[in-house]
């Protein structure tokens, strides 16, 4: 069976700032805030959740109709479905946006949090690579989210693997834009970034070299951003588990043993995850361990969410 490899893409986009002098008048939102939403639409009730707790709330145009101009054509993608973006919708705020403000305030996602989510139903696939695209982050501004048709509710792992593991991922992304984490980070691993054979890296050899997953290894910007997403989705004993495999040599994708790298993988994450912390606490005043335990606590209340 061919193994399909599950990524997160970064594309960097400049954006400009024009000037404006003390008589310019600034807007408290990029967005018309005011509602002109027609009542007798289908898609009505769902429209008007999205603009009290998204665009009035956090600043933030959410997306789940699908629009040629704003999206890739270099893939062939879908619309997501309805159901999915009332899902998705409900569980970003709630496990995303309100998690972070539990810890600080609502102005921290009103201020950083991107400005537009975009919702596609399909994958992004990669031919060349045999790889899935999950989320882009464009320029601090939009994180557009994929593969949405493919949500099981029902199932909190895949949800953090494939979805939330992909919005703290792009959303990092974006932090690190604004003000970027130490470069003394990239030293930690240095020599055993591989961006061209990362995909042929397993699970367990990854951890062994110091990495959360194998494309934590394709290079220092997605190692840094992997270990904080990996960290806030990932239960105390799950990480726990983590840190065990990282101890010892990893499995080649035969199921062979591999012999000691030399590496204290578990000392790296370890060490990678203390420079994260402090990244967020040091600028963003923001700490990871109280988030985690945010987002876990949130986890074990989805149903009533989804069913609200």
């Amino acid at each position: 069976m061919k193994k399909i490899i599950y990524i997160s893409i970064l594309v960097i986009c400049v954006i400009s700032f024009s000037s404006c002098n003390n008589k310019d008048e600034i807007s408290p939102s990029i967005f018309d805030t005011s509602s002109n939403l027609n009542p007798n639409s289908a898609g009505y009730s769902f429209d008007l959740w999205l603009y009290t707790n998204y665009t009035k709330t956090y600043n933030l145009d959410f997306r789940y109709k699908l629009e040629d101009v704003t999206t890739n054509m270099d893939y062939n993608l879908v619309p997501v479905s309805f159901a999915k973006a009332q899902q998705i919708a409900k569980l970003v705020k709630y496990l995303w946006f309100d998690a972070y403000a539990a810890v600080l305030d609502s102005t921290f996602m009103q201020a950083n949090g991107p400005k537009i989510i975009s919702l596609i139903g399909s994958p992004a696939y990669n031919p060349n690579s045999g790889s899935m695209l999950l989320g882009t982050a464009e320029g601090g501004i939009k994180i557009t989210l994929y593969n949405g048709n493919g949500m099981d509710v029902s199932n909190i792992d895949q949800l953090n693997w494939y979805y939330f593991r992909t919005m703290h991922h792009e959303f990092a992304h974006i932090l690190n834009q604004k003000r970027n984490y130490p470069i003394e980070f990239a030293a930690i691993s240095e020599g055993y970034y591989n961006s061209l054979n990362w995909t042929s890296m397993t699970a367990t050899q990854a951890a062994s070299l110091g990495f959360v997953t194998a494309y934590a290894g394709s290079e220092e910007h997605e190692d840094f951003v992997e270990t904080l997403a990996n960290y806030l989705i990932k239960t105390d004993a799950q990480w726990n588990d983590l840190l065990d495999i990282a101890s010892k040599p990893g499995i080649d994708a035969t199921g062979v043993d591999l012999p000691d790298d030399g590496v204290d993988g578990k000392a790296k994450i370890l060490l990678k995850l203390n420079m994260v912390s402090k990244y967020l606490k040091d600028i963003w005043k923001l700490d990871i361990v109280q988030l985690h335990n945010e987002i876990m606590k949130r986890e074990a209340n989805i149903n009533s969410v989804l069913n609200n």
